[in-house]
């Protein structure tokens, strides 16, 4: 399958493709002008929002969902507020596009300037947080670009319901409605061709789970950006505080286990594990976390479960953790090496030398001194917003905010210029 079909979703692709085309110039004020609009749109017709969103919710219920699925797809009058006030502060956020990454004056007299513009047409796969419609749609347009939005069939109707809202308030506000524009179909198929849009699509950007990311990842022809599976370790060095280790541990796996910057494994040096694990097991047990520990975890709490080689890669997002003592900080380090998916680590202690070296040792997106691995996050570094966070090394790594969203290109300025 290829972009030069004529399916309803390389249709619609083409038209983003001229879309983007005619806000790739627009001026901030444009561009933030049909994002106060969206807002204003969506407190508007939150009532055709909430009907619409009604139909899938009862669809998922119909159909056994568990009760946290329905959750994240439940759409009320006070989270399209909140959806609403998340795009006012969108239009906030400094614009990246045509800002001059670097610039120089040439020996031969030629003016050189990098500067960011829009990727073009960025595709967005996501599965059932119809929030995302809105979110995914108000990052892409803040930095110039047009959006194919393809979220799960379980969330149809309510994201049909949020397109046509951003659709009609962009169009009003002077933009393309096709900078924003819902993939036509609720079947596989309709992603695999957007998947192979190469040519029309210029990069697409996965949001979901461990299965949706590798899927589109292996399968795509179009440039992915891979994001958000977190098998994040925390590594609670000999020298570390223990009030200190058993705070950032319970955080980093209890504030919210659900998410991809949520740990999935403590691992704790020998030479505390007498003194810690004990107050470790006490602590997750009152947060109702289930500890899979090694042979000293097991010892250090009756109800601790055996770990297997499998709970070492897994990615639980649920109220469960594996646990394992190490010999060394190297030692950490090569359990993380060989099972972490790239997202973020951390390392408590007090020991200045033991954390340069684990900074150093460790490649991930991010690495946490002394801190939780919840900090992980676009809001939480000072972006405002993110689209996601890559655990690739090209072109974007970690939490992806509106320069994210963009490239550069050179511009090259002359007076009669001619090479010899």
């Amino acid at each position: 399958m290829s972009a030069t079909q004529d399916s309803p979703v390389v249709r619609t692709a083409r038209r983003a493709k001229e879309a983007a085309a005619e806000i790739a110039p627009l001026p901030r004020t444009v561009r933030d002008a049909a994002l106060l609009a969206v807002a204003d749109a969506l407190t508007a017709r939150t009532g055709e929002i909430v009907a619409a969103n009604a139909a899938d919710v009862d669809k998922a219920r119909a159909s056994g969902s568990p009760a946290s699925i329905v959750d994240r797809l439940t759409l009320t009058p006070q989270r399209i507020e909140a959806i609403a006030s998340d795009v006012r502060e969108v239009v906030a956020l400094p614009d990246p596009v045509g800002e001059v990454v670097r610039g120089s004056t040439l020996p031969n007299g030629l003016e050189l300037r990098q500067v960011r513009v829009p990727l073009g047409v960025v595709g967005i796969v996501y599965e059932a947080r119809p929030n995302v419609t809105v979110d995914a749609a108000a990052l892409c347009l803040k930095s110039g670009n047009a959006v194919l939005l393809r979220g799960s069939s379980s969330a149809y109707a309510s994201n049909s319901a949020l397109v046509d809202v951003l659709r009609d308030a962009v169009a009003g506000a002077g933009l393309p409605a096709d900078a924003v524009q819902l993939v036509p179909g609720e079947s596989r198929e309709s992603v695999k061709e957007l998947m192979r849009a190469r040519g029309l699509v210029d990069v697409l950007i996965p949001r979901g789970g461990a299965s949706l990311i590798r899927s589109v990842v292996e399968e795509s022809t179009v440039p992915v950006i891979e994001t958000g599976v977190g098998n994040c370790h925390v590594y609670v060095d000999e020298a570390a505080d223990l009030d200190t280790a058993v705070e950032i541990l319970v955080n980093s796996k209890a504030q919210r286990p659900s998410v991809c910057n949520a740990a999935e494994t403590v691992l704790v040096h020998a030479g505390i594990a007498d003194a810690f694990l004990p107050r470790a097991v006490e602590a997750l047990r009152e947060a109702g976390v289930t500890v899979h520990g090694d042979e000293a975890w097991q010892k250090a709490g009756a109800d601790v479960v055996p770990a297997t080689e499998e709970d070492w890669g897994t990615e639980y997002l649920s109220y469960d953790i594996a646990a394992a003592v190490v010999p060394s900080l190297e030692a950490a380090v090569q359990h993380i090496r060989e099972w972490t998916s790239g997202h973020t680590e951390a390392i408590v202690t007090r020991d200045t030398a033991a954390a340069r070296r684990f900074t150093a040792l460790v490649d991930s997106t991010a690495v946490m001194v002394n801190a939780s691995t919840r900090f992980t996050d676009g809001g939480q570094f000072g972006f405002g917003a993110e689209i996601g966070i890559s655990t690739q090394k090209l072109h974007a790594r970690g939490p992806m905010g509106l320069p994210e969203l963009t490239s550069t290109k050179y511009v090259v300025t002359g007076d009669g210029h001619i090479r010899s």
